[in-house]
């Protein structure tokens, strides 16, 4: 889209009087704070730029790790999922960093736009209304980590700063909830967007953000379904969203990523010119990979139900554990590569995968599972989804992100409304039916409502089919507090390993979970030393 190509980020003139004579009088041969704002094409280069700070793929990826869905070698990611990190670990700083610097980007735009005198009154709501959404995104993200941060509703001076108190997560959420309320009444719905806008926050991402928070908090399901309700009745006020014909299309068919009635939020790319390629560390050597710096575990394969919609332990399931792969949910196989996977290439050719030992015929065998190598996945799987068959070398892809799909609000109603106790067959068929005949299913097993039994297990284990490698696991685990189960012991992979072990699936890492402690991460030390108002949280030195 358009808009997208101004999405380098520029420097704010913010301290670019130093020089001059009078406070009051700017500069002539380069923009001002006095000066920058007064220029139309500066105020959209500085909303492109918060767009660009949103978010980024590394953390959509990465942060799957954190959860019972993948392992990663790399770092931070390895101590945290093991339980070895301190307050004094990089990447508490660094996300903490991360999502304050784009706070203060956006308290910047909002505290100066109001000097432009030449854009009309309606293109600045509506641009503050961005803008606080994506601030809104980020204090969320801030007290899921972190619990009770401290609450940044302005530019603060660096006297405040330094004395900057934690505010409670309630108010925080309360605060976030709010903003998304009151942008949504000024944003745009998708369907009134020209197709030069594609991309930009509507009035129904404001909503499906707002639904994700209420859902994260556990005790507002009523306020949860009600806000889905909106969005899958109201398509006059906010627009027409439905589920795209193909899962796999979604992430990897460069047309449907781009333009679909699912994407509500999406990361916008725009290929050589803003791209990513975090997935050259996640494919097959063979078909292009460079090491595995993130794989799927057994744990994840696990979870995925048989076409009969039987999990692969449920008595009749008719699941064969040397041939494990066959009669699977449809989304393993669009998600996850296993030995004898048949990759299909751009061009249409397909190439077998052979990641069990001693089985590539080619005798350089470059997937084959291998504990020596440092590039071969360490738990003999590696992923699909998000391939981008159009990427340039290094898969360098143009392929957007998605942030929240249209499936989240379908399967957010369903929890809802499970544990409201409103679960029936009418709600059955609008989420999870709908989900399961999007990805393949034909049988009566998993499609028709399963009557009276404990819809809860069902309803999250479409969750992690539905989003894998997608970061949302790592959230549920954590907000559904059964990360000290999951993430205690030992993450698996494929049966390559000592059979007497495990019953031969490999012992990949070993993980622990403090639930006096992990449920939140620290304070960074770094912070706590910089302003003695805030505090740390409980089990952190």
């Amino acid at each position: 889209m358009k808009f997208l190509k101004n999405l380098s980020i520029i420097i704010l003139a913010a301290t670019a009087s130093v020089g001059c004579k009078k406070l009051d009088l700017a500069p002539t041969d380069r923009f001002s704070d006095l000066t920058f704002w007064t220029i139309d094409a500066n105020v959209y280069s500085a909303l492109y730029n918060n767009y660009s700070l949103m978010y980024n793929s590394s953390l959509f990826f990465y942060n799957e790790s954190l959860s019972d869905n993948a392992y990663s070698s790399t770092g931070d990611y390895n101590l945290i999922a093991s339980g070895q990190a301190t307050a004094s670990t990089a990447k508490f700083q660094s996300d903490w960093a991360y999502y304050y610097s784009t706070i203060k980007s956006c308290n910047i735009f909002l505290a100066n736009i109001d000097k432009n005198t030449t854009l009309s009154a309606d293109v600045k709501a509506r641009m503050k209304a961005e803008t606080r959404f994506i601030r809104a995104f980020e204090q969320f993200n801030l007290t899921k980590w972190y619990g009770d941060v401290p609450l940044v509703d302005h530019d603060l001076t660096p006297d405040e700063a330094k004395q900057i108190a934690r505010s409670p997560k309630q108010t925080v959420v309360q605060f976030v909830v709010n903003e998304l309320d009151s942008v949504a009444a000024i944003l745009p719905s998708q369907d009134q967007l020209p197709v030069s806008e594609n991309g930009r926050i509507t009035n129904g991402a404001a909503l499906a953000l707002e639904a994700r928070v209420l859902l994260y908090q556990g005790d507002r399901m009523a306020d949860v379904v009600s806000v889905c309700e909106k969005l899958m009745n109201d398509q006059s006020t906010y627009g027409h969203y439905s589920l795209a014909a193909n899962y796999s299309d979604l992430f990897s068919n460069p047309s449907v990523n781009k333009t679909n009635t699912e994407s509500m939020l999406s990361l916008q790319y725009v290929p050589t010119v803003r791209t990513w390629s975090d997935l050259w560390d996640f494919v097959p050597r063979s078909v292009g990979g460079r090491v595995s710096s993130m794989a799927p575990t057994q744990e994840l394969v696990n979870s995925y139900i048989m076409l009969n919609g039987k999990a692969i332990n449920d008595p009749g399931s008719g699941y064969d554990e040397n041939n494990p792969y066959v009669n699977r949910d449809p989304r393993l196989t669009a998600t996850v590569v296993y030995d004898g996977y048949k990759w299909v290439n751009a061009d249409g050719s397909i190439k077998t995968i052979y990641i069990k030992p001693g089985s590539d015929p080619d005798r350089s065998a470059p997937d084959e599972y291998n504990p020596a190598s440092q590039s071969s996945s360490p738990t003999g799987y590696y992923w699909r989804k998000y391939f981008d068959p159009t990427a340039l070398a290094n898969f360098v892809s143009g392929n957007n992100i998605h942030l929240i799909r249209y499936a989240e609000i379908l399967l957010d109603y369903a929890e809802a409304k499970n544990s409201l106790g409103q679960m029936d067959e009418t709600v059955w068929d609008k989420t999870i039916k709908l989900l399961r005949q999007r990805a393949g299913f034909t049988d009566p097993g998993a499609l028709d409502y399963p009557g009276n039994t404990d819809m809860t297990d069902i309803i999250r284990t479409e969750r992690r089919a539905e989003f894998a490698m997608e970061s949302l696991r790592t959230d549920d685990i954590r907000r559904w507090k059964i990360a000290e189960n999951v993430m205690n012991g030992y993450a698996h992979g494929a049966r390559f390993g000592d059979p007497s072990i495990d019953n031969g699936y490999i012992r990949v890492q070993k993980r622990q979970f403090n639930p006096g402690r992990d449920y939140l991460w620290p304070i960074p030390s770094s912070e706590i030393s910089l302003d003695n108002k805030l505090t740390q949280n409980p089990g952190y030195n």
